[in-house]
């Protein structure tokens, strides 16, 4: 754990990082300009520091070149906008440790912090290599089915086989990821996690297998793809069917010969790592839909381990609910037994991320040391404006979803995952439908 600076003109922003931090034991401070940001590191001591790239009077690059003139040990990692691959390059060749796209998620920006910190310790050489996921998963739950998950942890965790992870969003795939390579010999190698969704075709090609200087328009110096750091470790392909059908032909042959090339370059380069995939998809439905392809899914499908939805584990949720107490309350709070039978007898279609983010809204939003039922708030997709009875008969069902939509980024104050995983969508049919029904224009 450390003490990191975060830099962003957004409040909100700030905010929001300041208490991902926070959750994730680190000590952060808060700026919001460039210039505070030089005060702050003049007077006190950080082990990273986080920056918006695109701020007023001082540019995260700009800020990028000072820390590295004063304090040029600490490592600093830059936020870009979605698909601004010109940015993040231009991060990269001006000495940024590393980088992240917005929107992302706490566990991207926490393990990007981790490994900075850890760079800054021992004085490593790149932001993967050499860095191990440090510290120890903690999977919850005593159940049957969860015994059983466990065991087949321990057991895979002794061997590199490709393994494919199944369960519905919010389950904890990527956690069950994390298992695997802290219970197997890979635990002092590099853990690389790739957010498939969250990257265009173009982008997530060069994000896995590297390019070369001047392979596309903003390739101002050659890169090492997830594929190359992740050598002698892991590699999680989270929500591995959203890879586009053209990508999947390369990532087949990566799997089947361990061996790819960097965008731009004829070179053969070989790979060591293993390959752990994530889906809360039917790969199976998506085959017979021409959606993926048949050879990658039965290269995938050699070993599955199917993660269970918290409905099929409801005896687990006491002790759930007192872990994300310990991680969200301040002081000592405690649910009551009859919250507690609220919370068991709910669906949870979102699952365990549902779960804890019920628990952390009831713990910000009551003082009480011990909350009851009426402190409990469920929700799941928001319930579509009301429409008139006189109306009713002309109110489509593209209007229905538009307002669902709307309210649901209203509710998330704009945080676009968040109201994915809400409305029951991924993230890329969420832009898309924003795209299409112009939402916030």
């Amino acid at each position: 754990m450390g003490r990191v600076l975060v830099v962003d003109d957004k409040q909100i922003m700030r905010e929001s990082l300041h208490e991902t931090l926070r959750r994730a034991g680190h000590d952060a401070a808060c700026c919001g300009s460039g210039a505070e940001a030089l005060g702050a590191l003049e007077r006190d001591d950080f082990e990273a520091v986080i920056t918006d790239l695109k701020m007023p009077e001082m540019t995260g690059i700009d800020l990028m070149r000072q820390v590295r003139e004063v304090r040029g040990d600490v490592p600093v990692i830059v936020m870009t906008a979605y698909g601004a691959v010109g940015s993040a390059v231009e991060a990269m060749k001006n000495g940024a440790f590393d980088y992240v796209e917005k929107p992302f998620k706490a566990n991207e920006i926490e393990q990007i912090v981790e490994r900075a910190i850890v760079h800054r310790k021992d004085g490593s050489g790149s932001a993967y290599a050499g860095n191990a996921l440090r510290g120890r998963t903690r999977i919850v739950g005593e159940s049957q089915v969860m015994r059983g998950l466990k065991e087949k942890i321990s057991r895979l965790a002794k061997r590199s086989s490709l393994v494919l992870i199944v369960g519905e969003t919010g389950t904890g795939k990527e956690l069950v990821a994390r298992a695997l390579h802290q219970e197997g010999p890979r635990r002092d190698r590099p853990y690389v996690c790739v957010n498939c969704p969250g990257l265009s075709a173009g982008l997530l090609e060069s994000e896995l297998f590297g390019h070369e200087k001047g392979a596309f328009t903003g390739a101002e110096r050659s890169r090492k793809g997830r594929f190359e750091m992740a050598d002698e470790g892991t590699i999680v392909l989270d929500e591995v069917s959203e890879i586009d059908l053209g990508l999947q032909a390369k990532l087949l042959r990566v799997l089947q010969e361990k061996t790819y090339e960097r965008v731009g370059s004829s070179q053969i380069l070989e790979t060591n790592a293993r390959v752990v995939a994530t889906t809360n998809r039917d790969l199976e439905e998506e085959v017979k839909n021409h959606r993926f392809r048949p050879d990658l899914f039965f290269r995938l499908n050699v070993i599955p381990v199917t993660v269970p939805p918290l409905r099929k584990r409801r005896e687990d949720i006491p002790a759930l609910v007192q872990e994300f107490v310990r991680r969200h309350a301040v002081g000592e709070v405690a649910f009551s037994d009859e919250a507690i039978t609220k919370l068991v007898e709910h669906d949870w279609p979102g699952n365990v991320r549902e779960l804890e983010h019920a628990v952390e809204r009831a713990c910000a939003e009551n003082d009480a040391c011990v909350l009851k039922p009426k402190h409990v708030v469920l929700r799941t997709a928001p319930v579509p404006r009301t429409v008139p009875a006189e109306k009713a008969e002309i109110c489509s069902i593209r209007d229905m979803e538009r307002d669902a939509i709307e309210n649901a980024l209203k509710h998330f104050g704009g945080h676009q995952e968040r109201a994915a995983e809400s409305l029951g969508i991924t993230s890329r049919t969420l832009r898309n439908k924003i795209k299409r029904y112009e939402i916030g224009r």
